[in-house]
Formats: structure tokens, sequence, C-alpha cells
């Protein structure tokens, strides 16, 4: 389950995380760093303090002894000026000087004196001094305390003024944080920006790119994506226009040819002579005919243009003889095949590339029927390592210079070929199988004259039946 504190950093932009982030960060390693520096500072003045008191507890047990016309004292008692000097005997007697104040004691200083302990040191936080307690002859100790006001005075101090650097730290680096957020974030402002107006308006300009670091390349797969997208969308609106167009001088002929029927048929109407009927039902076959090709043609453009990945294992000899099969019960009786099949094997779509091959075969047949003895030449054979080509040719006069740039494009139809049956959409269905296979499709011509049409397919030989019917051999 979530903390509400999680919930509220999560919800809080890009920039405001980055920020805090940065100012956390550096608010702990100030914290750090001060702390360090005060315990640092405070063990060796402390240190500094006890050696100080300890090289003065020792002159004092050096110093002669004086006497005062009563008692005999230390000579150290006339030259303690800023500290609480005393001496301790075993019985916990203290004598220290007059017109003074006896330096604070606890048991273990009487420990010293009793010869049990050779030093004690220690602080008396009531009074804000250092006690300092060192043998002093037999069963006697000598005292001295000094105040450690200063030293705690010079301890807050520092530690105020690591407290104000501390906080001036973490406030630049919040700045700071703010600055990089704000600048290195705007890429990703514009990628929203740029989302956002895509989702909107449907926008597809690319966004400026500076920089080469990652969010520049972000950015620039950001930018090739959207061309992916606006070239998608490109296409989408050729082929619908293209589509419409064909479709129109189909659908107006077959609507005139119709109305015509119908208006024969009305009450003192002129009649259509058998003859004309049967033209114009004819022509309503045809047109029909023509629908139902333009149709399927642009049902298969729609498929091959959706993404697919196929890995199916293909036979192409049967798939080139699937369609030769069909195509040979399309052409006319006077059309002969030249077929010649060399064994070859692709991961791909059998269906995509009969139908591919269907449209080069049904093309050569268009071409071949009008020339006598019409012969289609169907070759398919080994061309280098890991690549193949089905090559298809046929009678006719050959493609023209100026169409050879344009005859894989969709509905596009040569002067010559505005005659004859067909949508303009067949050898683009080609083109779009052997770019999904890896390959290519050329166009040419071919030694009788005719076009010649080249389909580059990867792949292996294939593995045909030995000439024993024993096993398998490569060709």
């Amino acid at each position: 389950m979530t903390a509400p504190g999680g919930t509220r950093f999560q919800r809080a932009s890009l920039r405001t995380r980055v920020t805090l982030l940065a100012a956390l960060c550096v608010a702990g390693a100030v914290a750090v760093v001060s702390l360090s520096v005060y315990m640092t500072v405070r063990d060796n003045m402390i240190t500094s303090f006890d050696e100080n008191l300890r090289q003065r507890a020792q002159a004092a047990v050096n110093a002669p002894r004086v006497n005062d016309t009563v008692s005999e004292m230390p000579g150290a008692f006339l030259a303690a000026g800023d500290i609480k000097i005393g001496k301790l005997d075993s019985a916990g007697r203290i004598l220290y000087p007059k017109f003074t104040t006896a330096p604070p004691t606890n048991s273990d200083d009487l420990a010293v004196a009793n010869g049990e302990l050779l030093e004690h040191i220690w602080t008396d936080k009531r009074t804000e001094y250092r006690v300092l307690t060192v043998p002093y002859g037999d069963g006697e100790a000598m005292v001295l305390a000094q105040s450690i006001k200063p030293l705690n005075t010079t301890l807050g101090k520092l530690s105020l003024v690591l407290f104000v650097i501390g906080g001036l730290g973490v406030v630049a680096a919040a700045a700071a944080g703010t600055a990089v957020a704000r600048t290195g974030l705007r890429p990703v402002q514009r990628l929203t920006e740029a989302t956002e107006r895509v989702a909107l308006t449907g926008d597809l300009r690319p966004i400026p790119v500076s920089g080469d670091d990652e969010l520049a390349r972000l950015t620039q797969r950001f930018n090739a994506m959207l061309g992916a997208l606006a070239e998608s969308q490109e296409r989408q609106r050729r082929l619908v226009a293209d589509a419409g167009h064909e479709l129109r001088t189909p659908l107006t002929s077959m609507r005139t040819n119709l109305e015509l029927l119908l208006a024969s048929e009305r009450p003192g109407s002129p009649t259509l002579s058998d003859e004309d009927k049967a033209e114009i039902n004819d022509d309503v076959r045809a047109q029909l005919d023509e629908l139902t090709t333009l149709i399927g043609d642009l049902v298969e453009l729609a498929r091959e243009d959706a993404p697919q990945v196929v890995h199916e294992p293909v036979d192409l000899v049967e798939v080139v003889e699937r369609a030769l099969d069909r195509a040979r019960r399309r052409a006319p009786a006077d059309v002969a095949f030249d077929v010649s099949l060399e064994p070859w094997s692709l991961l791909g779509d059998s269906n995509a590339l009969e139908r591919a091959v269907l449209n080069l075969l049904d093309n050569a047949v268009k071409f071949s029927q009008d020339t006598e003895g019409g012969v289609v030449r169907l070759r398919l054979r080994q061309v280098a390592e890991g690549a193949a080509v089905v090559e298809v040719a046929d009678s006719g006069h050959g493609v023209a210079e100026a169409d050879l740039p344009h005859v894989f494009e969709r509905f596009y139809r040569s002067s010559e070929a505005r005659t004859l049956p067909g949508s303009g959409l067949g050898l683009a269905i080609v083109k779009q199988a052997a770019e999904r296979h890896g390959g290519a499709v050329y166009v040419g011509s071919s030694p009788e004259g005719g076009a010649l049409f080249t389909l580059h397919l990867p792949g292996r030989p294939a593995l045909v039946p030995a000439n024993n019917g024993m096993g398998y051999a490569g060709v």
C-alpha cells in the first residue's frame, strides 16, 4: 500500500521531483559533512584543552612548597589565576587558596589521592568546568578545574556557522536543481507538447532537435515515428483517393448501362434490339469483373500494408506451380508457357508469394496474347549464396523507358495497358510481397524483346528426392 507522502511525491511534476531530490541529496551531504566537521573540531579542541590542563597540573605538582605562617601549601596556589586549584587528601579534605572556591571533586578524585588511579579527568556539567586530578605525594592529589564556557561558546558559534552555510547550500542546490530540471527537461516538455498536439490536432510536424545527448536521440526517434506515421497516413490517403478515382469509372459506366436497360423497359420508350441488350449485358458483366478484381486487389493491398511477421517454411517450387496452374486456366489457348524451376525454400507467407507470382504471370499473359506465337517464360533459379530469382518474361513489346520508374506504383497504367483489363494494382502487390520477405522486384527487357520481371528472394536450396528415391539431395 502506497504511503500518503509517496503518493504526493509521485503526483508532483518531474521538475518538482528533480528539485526536491537535488535539495535532499545536498541537505544530506551537508548534514554529514557539517556533523563530521563539528565532531572533529570539538574533539581536537577538547584534546588541546585537556593537554593544556595536564601541563598546568604537572607544573603545579612540580612547583615548590611555600609557608604562609599557618600551614604549608603548594606554590602553584599563588600562580593559578584562571583556574580553580586544590589539594585533596585521602580523607576527602581539600585545601585551596583563600578568596577562591574549591574545585569540584567526586569519588574518583579521592581514588587518585589514595593511589588507586594515576589520573582522573572529567567534566562537571553543573558548573561547566573541566576537572583534572593527578597524584601529589602520599595520600594527596592535586585537583585543577578550568571553565569550559569559552570552549562551548566557540563550538556554539561553529555549529551556527555550519548550520547557516548548510542552509545556504541547500537553497543553492534547490535553485540549481530547478535550473537543471528546467533546462534538461525542456526536450521532454517539447515531446509532451508534441504528443498532446498530435492527439488533439493530428499535426505530425517534427520537433526541432538540438544537441546529441540521450534526449536529443529520443527526440530524433520520436520524429522518425512521426515521419512514419505521416507517411502511413499519406499512403492511406492516396490509396483511398486512387481507389475512389478507379472505382468511379466502372460504376458510372455500369449505372449508365443499367439505366439504359431500365428505360427501355418503360412503356412508350424506344426498345433495344436483342443485340444491343446482349452487348449491354456483356458490358455490365465485364464491369462487374473489373470491380471484383479491383476490390480484391484493394483488400490484398490493405492486408499487405498491415505489419505481419510470418515464419512459415515455404517450398517456392510448389508456390510457383500453384500460381502457374491458375495462370494457365485463365490464359488463352494460344499462349504457351516455357517453365524451368530449381528447388528453393525460404521462410515466409506462401499465399502472398503465390499471389505475387500469379500477378506476374497474368501480366505476362496479358501482353503475350496479342502476339503471334505468344510465349511466357518462367524461371526459378539460384543466382547467389542465399538468393534466388523468379523471372517472368512475356512476348510483348516491352516497357517504355518513361514507364519504368512507375510500373510498381499503385493504379499506374501505361498508355498501352489502359486498353487492357486490369486495376493497376497487381505489380504494386508484387512489390509489397517482395519487400515483406526481404527481397525486391525489378523490371527490364527480355532477350526476346518483351518485358522481364525479376522477383529476388532470399532463402536456400531446398532438399529434393535423390534419383534412387532413398534420400534427399541439395540442388
